[in-house]
């Protein structure tokens, strides 16, 4: 028997505020009709004042164990990948285990940007296979728009709020690429390229910062790096492009989404896209388009998905699972 780490719940949450297009129009030179052709996003979710990322991460996760039937002090570790958490230290998957009330176990943020969510999905794996842990809350949650220029117009219309967590919990498989849960993972860095996208704030400057990013360059990288990462973790999963019933990208442009398909021989009937309600969330992305997709209908016990993202440092990665 092999060891398998497989969802056992997902949920998501999204502040109140909704941002149509419509909004930036009367503070920048953009228009509705120039979001959406450029990336896909109709709106956006904006956390209200004193809406912490924290406060996202904790709706999310308690929508995530209501799924899996499961009460805090059943988990052993909260994984929570962001870029923008409440306070440098400590950190917000603390935070959550305290709005929980979860008391025992352990919890603690995890940062690769746009990837974080696949590098948090990797080390929750890794820590169930040695069997440091049998169950973890894997939460992604971003609050972006509080390290916005808003009068950077190609940045600001692309970010928005929000939170997805799931639950993995260790499982008996045989062994086979027809196992339920994690089956193979593939993570990718490189800092030549950390200039691309970035904050130019934090301890050595002593500000919060603002997202600055060379849109262009990024989008050359991301079709690229994100199917080939793609096609390595299917390839050490023993499974094949058309083995895969959804991919379920990263949500940050519908040109970089389309791209990725096309590279990986797929329709877009077969991608879940969420990024024209939701904008891109970071690390959020990839589990609330998992959760939506799933509400949807679209996932399904037993489907075979792979999702990929990449973000800042340059850091990308994918993961093959079956739902």
């Amino acid at each position: 028997m092999t060891t398998r780490a497989v969802v056992k719940g997902i949920g998501h949450y999204l502040p109140e505020r909704v941002v149509e297009n419509a909004w930036f129009e009367d503070r920048l030179d953009t228009s509705d009709e120039w979001i959406r052709a450029r990336s896909g996003i109709e709106r956006r979710h904006f956390a209200a004042e004193g809406e912490t990322t924290s406060d996202l991460a904790t709706h999310a996760a308690r929508a995530a164990l209501d799924d899996a039937g499961l009460a805090a002090d059943d988990i052993d570790a909260i994984i929570l990948a962001t870029s923008t958490p409440d306070l440098t230290f400590p950190s917000a998957a603390t935070m959550v285990q305290s709005a929980l009330g979860m008391t025992r176990g352990f919890a603690f943020d995890l940062q690769a940007v746009c990837a974080g969510f696949i590098y948090a999905l990797s080390t929750a794996n890794a820590m169930i296979l040695s069997g440091q842990a049998r169950r973890i809350l894997v939460i992604g949650a971003e609050t972006f728009s509080r390290i916005l220029d808003w009068e950077d117009r190609s940045t600001c219309v692309l970010f928005g709020d929000g939170a997805g967590a799931l639950v993995l919990a260790a499982e008996d498989g045989a062994g086979t690429p027809q196992d339920r849960g994690i089956l193979a993972v593939d993570l990718n860095s490189d800092g030549r390229h950390r200039d691309l996208l970035y904050v130019d704030g934090g301890v050595s400057t002593g500000t919060t910062g603002l997202v600055r990013m060379q849109g262009n360059q990024v989008f050359r990288h991301a079709i690229e790096k994100l199917a080939a990462t793609a096609e390595t973790a299917l390839a050490r999963a023993g499974l094949q492009d058309d083995d895969v019933d959804w991919i379920v990208p990263h949500q940050a442009n519908i040109r970089i989404i389309q791209g990725t398909a096309k590279r990986m021989k797929h329709s877009m009937d077969r991608v879940v896209v969420t990024v024209q309600d939701h904008g891109n969330t970071s690390a959020a992305s990839i589990p609330l388009a998992l959760s939506v997709g799933r509400a949807r209908g679209q996932i399904k016990r037993g489907d075979l998905l792979v999702t990929e993202a990449i973000g800042g440092g340059l850091a990308w990665g994918a993961v093959v699972l079956r739902w």
